[in-house]
C-alpha cells in the first residue's frame, strides 16, 4: 500500500529541514523533533489549530451555529443525538416536521466525519427512519440539512486566511448520443459505480444527443468527483472571501472549507480541520507538498 500524500509530504519536509521524524501507526501518527522541541501530526491534522477551533470545525452542527451567529452564509445543520444516549421525546416529530417543510428532501450525515461517509438523501418518512437507524448504529449524533440543488462546489484550503489551493469539485457525468440509456453510457465510460441514487426509470431512459447528465448528486471526491484548479476569476474571489470569513468566525488557521453555490448564492457547506489532499495530490503532487510545507513552516516558525 502506497503512503498517503500527507505522510509523504511531511517526510520530504523533514528531510529538507533537518527535522527528525518518527512515523507510527501506519503513518497516522507522526512525531517530529527539532532540538528539544517535539511536534505531532495526527490523521490529517498538522497541529496548527487550537483545540476549540478543531472541535468546532469537526462538529458540523456547532460550526453551522457559529457561522450563523457571525453572519456567514451557510447550509444549516440541525443536530440530533442518539436517543439511547440522551432521551429526546420530541426528536422524531421534529425530524418529521423538517421533512414536511422540505418536500425536495433532506440530507442526513453523521455530525462528525469526512469523505461523505453515510451521507444520505431522503424524500419520505420510511427513508428518513432507515437513514436515522443506519447512522445511529455508527455515530452518536447526526445532522439534518435541507436538500438543495448545488450548482457548484468549491474547496478552499486556507493557511492563516491565505488561499493555498482553490479547486472545483467536478462530478462524474456522461453526454447523450440519442441511442443509449444513461446506464449504458455510464457502463461504457466505466462510471457505473458512480450512479448514486438515480431512479431506475431515469437509468433506463435514452439520453438525447449532446445532453450532459450528472451521475451523482454528491460532490465528494470519494464519490468520483475530480478536483479542477481555479486559478483566478470571480468564482475564486467570491469563494476565498467567504472561506476567510468562515475561518475567522471559528478562529481556525489551517483548514479546507467547502463552499457551495445554490440558488445563485455562495454558502459554506462544511469546514474541515484536517486538510486532506489525497485526490488533489495524485494530480498535483507539487501543490500538495508545497501547501503542507507552508503549514509546517508556521509550525517550526521558519
Amino acid at each position: 500500500m502506497s503512503e498517503r500524500i500527507f505522510a509523504e509530504a511531511i517526510r520530504h519536509y523533514c528531510a529538507r529541514h533537518a527535522v527528525d521524524i518518527d512515523v507510527r501507526a501506519d503513518g497516522w501518527l507522526i512525531a517530529m523533533r527539532r532540538g528539544e522541541r517535539r511536534h505531532f501530526a495526527f490523521g490529517y491534522d498538522i497541529g496548527l489549530n487550537s483545540a476549540i477551533a478543531h472541535r468546532l470545525a469537526n462538529d458540523k452542527s456547532a460550526a453551522a451555529e457559529v457561522l450563523a451567529l457571525s453572519g456567514v452564509p451557510c447550509i444549516p445543520h440541525r443536530l440530533f443525538i442518539d436517543p439511547k444516549l440522551v432521551p429526546a421525546p420530541g426528536a422524531e416529530a421534529a425530524m418529521g416536521a423538517l421533512l414536511a417543510d422540505n418536500p425536495q428532501g433532506l440530507v442526513l450525515k453523521p455530525n462528525e466525519g469526512t469523505a461523505g461517509r453515510l451521507v444520505t438523501r431522503v424524500t419520505n418518512a420510511q427513508e428518513l427512519r432507515l437513514a436515522v437507524e443506519k447512522i445511529f448504529t455508527a455515530s452518536q449524533a447526526l445532522v439534518i440539512s435541507p436538500f438543495v440543488d448545488i450548482e457548484e462546489e468549491v474547496r478552499v484550503i486556507l493557511l492563516d486566511e491565505t488561499p493555498m489551493v482553490v479547486y472545483r469539485k467536478e462530478r462524474p457525468s456522461v453526454t447523450g448520443d440519442g441511442a443509449h440509456t444513461l446506464r449504458e453510457l455510464a457502463r461504457a465510460a466505466a462510471l457505473e459505480a458512480r450512479l448514486g441514487d438515480i431512479a431506475t426509470d431515469a437509468l433506463d431512459a435514452v439520453v438525447p444527443t449532446g445532453e450532459r447528465r450528472i451521475l451523482n448528486w454528491r460532490h465528494n471526491l470519494d464519490a468520483g468527483a475530480k478536483p479542477v484548479l481555479i486559478e483566478d476569476g470571480d468564482v475564486r474571489t467570491a469563494c476565498v472571501a467567504i472561506a476567510a470569513a468562515a475561518a475567522r468566525a471559528i478562529g481556525i488557521r489551517f483548514a479546507s472549507i467547502d463552499i457551495v453555490r445554490t440558488g445563485g448564492a455562495w454558502k459554506v457547506l462544511e469546514i474541515n480541520s484536517g486538510v486532506m489532499m489525497e485526490a488533489l495530490g495524485r494530480l498535483y503532487p507539487e501543490l500538495a507538498h508545497a501547501t503542507y510545507a507552508a503549514a509546517l513552516d508556521r509550525v517550526f516558525e521558519r
